[in-house]
């Protein structure tokens, strides 16, 4: 019998901090108008300072816990997709396992930076189809603001904090249904932090871990990989548009989301937007989306769904997704 990796619940978390482009308008020389109209961002949730990752992924694992009738028993697979840790090692996932009190079984991060969910929900279904894990959390969690230069408004003003989580089992019933990854290193200096634990051993007073990014060719790579990641998964299961019910895109730019919808001949009806006030919560970007629309009622049981996400690397993919 075929294993299906089946979603049974989901959660997410944003910290109550919420900074407005007036907000930022009062730090760096920007205005509401500009960040808006460049990126289709009003606000975004920044954590405390006392708030750290793992707290944005505990409180989404257990509303997606809660919302599968799970306990942490249940779970023998625990993943969290971030590339902001609260600590170089162990990983957030063996925090968050502790936190929640879950023993025994694998625990590990993943690091695709906004394709990080995606990467992290791969694995899951690996897992699942080989019998491996029978019932998983999946979480995408970052305090990007971090690994911000509060006075770089090209990169400040489009990012956020927040945790989205699923709870995944192993089911006879649809589930994901296919999964399609890329990645390429040779684009690595267009969107990075360009320092480490490793590089910066000697350097760390003299470099800033900070994202940098070369806007436009990003925007061009993202629009025409992403583009092309949806239509694949279209392909690879010989459907249309019109056989998806939602499009659930990673929410780094409104401009890049209606590209993609064009490009797949997709209503903007039916794609699921949190951007205006999320921001780009890198990993956390599809979870948080996902389980907002899951929610609010737009996305039903029975549905299929395409997921897809672009982050540095480049790493990008798609999924779909039966709900």
């Amino acid at each position: 019998m075929m294993r299906h990796a089946r979603v049974m619940g989901t959660g997410s978390y944003l910290p109550e901090n919420i900074v407005t482009n007036d907000d930022l308008a009062k730090r760096i020389d920007t205005t509401d108008d500009w960040i808006f109209s460049r990126s289709g961002i009003r606000q975004r949730h920044i954590a405390a300072r006392d708030e750290f990752t793992c707290d944005l992924a505990e409180q989404a694992a257990r509303r997606a816990l809660a919302a599968a009738s799970r306990s942490p028993k249940d779970v023998d697979l625990v993943i969290v997709a971030t590339t902001t840790p609260d600590q170089v090692f162990p990983s957030t996932a063996c925090l968050l396992q502790d936190r929640l009190g879950i023993r025994g079984g694998p625990a590990f991060d993943v690091q695709a930076v906004c394709a990080g969910f995606i990467y992290a929900l791969d694995i899951t279904y690996r897992y699942i189809q080989t019998g491996a894990s029978k019932c998983a959390l999946v979480v995408g969690a970052e305090t990007f603001s971090r690994i911000l230069n509060w006075e770089d408004r090209s990169t400040c003003v489009l990012f956020g904090d927040g945790a989205g989580a699923m709870v995944l089992e192993a089911s006879d019933q649809p589930g994901i249904i296919s999964s399609h990854l890329h990645a390429d290193g040779a684009y690595k200096e267009l969107l990075c932090v360009p320092t480490g634990v490793s590089t910066a051993y000697d350097q760390i007073l003299n470099r800033e871990a900070f994202t940098t990014m070369q806007g436009k060719e990003v925007f061009r790579w993202a629009v025409s990989a992403l583009g092309d990641a949806v239509v694949e998964a279209l392909e690879a299961n010989n459907l249309t548009e019109a056989d998806i019910d939602w499009l659930v895109p990673h929410q780094a730019n409104i401009r890049i989301i209606q590209a993609i919808a064009r490009r797949v001949d997709m209503s903007m009806d039916k794609v699921v937007v949190t951007i205006e006030r999320h921001g780009n919560t890198s990993a956390a970007s599809v979870p948080l989306a996902f389980d907002e629309a899951v929610r609010d009622g737009r996305i039903q049981p029975g549905q299929k769904i395409i997921f897809e996400a672009f982050g540095g690397g480049f790493a990008w993919g798609s999924m779909l997704v039966q709900l």
